[in-house]
């Protein structure tokens, strides 16, 4: 046939070109990162220039600052949020290894019983329960502590069910050639199990302090006491400042409270990929 010619393929205006996709990333990119880029500019205005819509930095960083660090005590509330996010993220994690571990290497009665019950824990979020978290809670005499806002999260479905599922895909030789060596079922898990999970860990940890850190309405239910108040009930506060709506010192909080997160997920970068991917190639 005149003009078929199969062994070419017509070259197309992108072929070769490789700028329209670096365009389109970086608009992508800008139309992304600019709401914190404007929540940074908003951060070193004053109500003046945010109004009249200045788009250089201003003149009020150093006092808005000062009102949230210092006037506010929002330093108070991030070092509680702190504590709170290690306490629940570390206890999550080790308790989620143990019952990973016994979910795939104990055998008891009920096993996938209890493991169905825990699976059914995950439909149910904490605004369904938190009433009776409250009566609970309050019933010990937690209120205004950190054991309030800690012991109720330490128990996780999600971390269970990742253990359990991570475990179940190792090589039955570990357990048999550990059990050969004599190895306690601690031991096992120290020393074979958990050197094997360094990437599922980073994960779950990063998942968990984000989750912890951003938590919002069981603090504002249980904590009364402001001095012990968590980042996120604190920036609400932040709305009023000296009688006035003030979005400078607002927004600049809310970045504030952003770094932790951000920190913790930029030093976990590397094996919270390998760990999805890990996953993935199961």
């Amino acid at each position: 046939m005149m003009g078929f010619n199969p062994g070419v393929r017509k070259r197309t205006w992108f072929r070769g070109r490789d700028w329209p996709y670096h365009i389109a990333l970086i608009v992508t990119a800008l139309g992304i990162a600019f709401p914190l880029l404007y929540a940074t500019l908003i951060a070193t205005q004053n109500n003046t220039e945010i109004f009249s819509f200045k788009m250089t930095p201003g003149s009020a960083l150093a006092s808005n600052f000062e009102s949230v660090w210092f006037k506010r005590d929002f330093a108070g509330a991030m070092w509680n949020s702190t504590q709170q996010a290690l306490y629940v993220t570390t206890g999550k994690t080790v308790l989620s290894l143990m019952a990973g571990l016994a979910f795939v290497y104990f055998k008891f009665r009920g096993k996938w019983l209890v493991f169905f019950l825990v699976l059914v824990t995950l439909m149910m979020p904490t605004e369904v329960m938190i009433l009776a978290m409250f009566r609970l809670v309050s019933g010990f005499g937690w209120q205004d502590t950190m054991a309030s806002i800690v012991v109720p999260f330490l128990a996780s479905a999600t971390g269970a069910f990742l253990f359990r599922q991570h475990f179940s895909n190792m090589p039955v030789e570990l357990l048999e050639a550990s059990q050969i060596d004599g190895a306690t079922p601690v031991k096992f898990l120290t020393r074979v199990l958990i050197p094997l999970s360094w990437n599922v860990i980073a994960a779950l940890f990063v998942i968990q302090f984000v989750y912890t850190w951003n938590m919002f309405l069981w603090p504002s239910l249980i904590i009364r006491d402001e001095s012990a108040q968590v980042t996120q009930v604190a920036l609400q506060t932040l709305t009023n400042i000296d009688g006035a709506l003030t979005y400078g010192p607002l927004m600049l909080s809310a970045i504030i409270a952003s770094v932790p997160p951000a920190v913790v997920f930029l030093l976990m970068q590397k094996p919270f990929m390998s760990g999805f991917a890990l996953g993935q190639d199961k």
